[in-house]
């Protein structure tokens, strides 16, 4: 009952109600966005959804379009800026998301959205995150964040989509603000110990065909 229909009401309601109320401090970060970083202020990108369905996903652009001599752009962790760093380290980038939730792309709680490229890495068990909307925030987000292995990640997401309830979401919406006070297990997409999910699956599809 609550996952087939008040689960949708409420982030309607929710995220609605945010956007009011933090639409003034959405204004500052687009302006800062602007001088500080320049165009595009909204960073877009298209990930997979509920039952793999793409859509595209918002967020404020944290690092810069720094090339090198080649035209290439530079590695992650050199392009991020520090008021990027700070963005990323308070959440604040992920507050355009509030605006997926509105439409019906994500959820408040849920496995997080990741990269397309990703899609066909995932085993049968791993595909069963997409059962759910993604979410703002996860349960793979209050024990661990990127700082969790791929394996353990998944574990939490799968966790969640076989236990989805009212009481669980509460949990985690409120642990999840103590973890952006706490301000830990922010990790730099490419730059802490865990590596593309691709690249990882990779990996280890390689290292089995070695062993045989």
């Amino acid at each position: 009952m609550y996952e087939k229909y008040i689960k949708r009401i409420l982030d309607f309601i929710l995220s609605l109600i945010s956007i009011i109320i933090l639409m003034p401090v959405m204004i500052v970060i687009y302006i800062l966005v602007r001088i500080k970083l320049g165009k595009p202020v909204i960073f877009k990108q298209e990930r997979p959804g509920r039952n793999e369905e793409i859509f595209t996903l918002y967020k404020f652009r944290t690092m810069t379009e720094e090339k090198d001599e080649k035209g290439n752009l530079l590695p992650d962790e050199q392009r991020l800026t520090k008021f990027g760093k700070m963005l990323r380290r308070t959440s604040l980038d992920e507050l355009p998301e509030l605006f997926n939730i509105l439409k019906g792309d994500m959820s408040i709680v849920g496995p997080r959205p990741l990269a397309i490229i990703y899609l066909p890495y995932y085993n049968e068990k791993e595909k069963h995150r997409h059962d759910v909307r993604p979410g703002l925030t996860g349960l793979a987000q209050v024990n661990g964040r990127n700082n969790l292995i791929w394996e353990d990640r998944f574990k939490y997401d799968l966790k969640y989509v076989e236990n989805v309830s009212f009481i669980n979401d509460c949990k985690i919406i409120l642990k999840t603000i103590m973890e952006i006070f706490k301000k830990e297990d922010i990790v730099t997409r490419g730059t802490g110990k865990n590596i593309d999910f691709n690249v990882y699956r990779q990996n280890q599809l390689g290292g089995e065909g070695s062993k045989g």
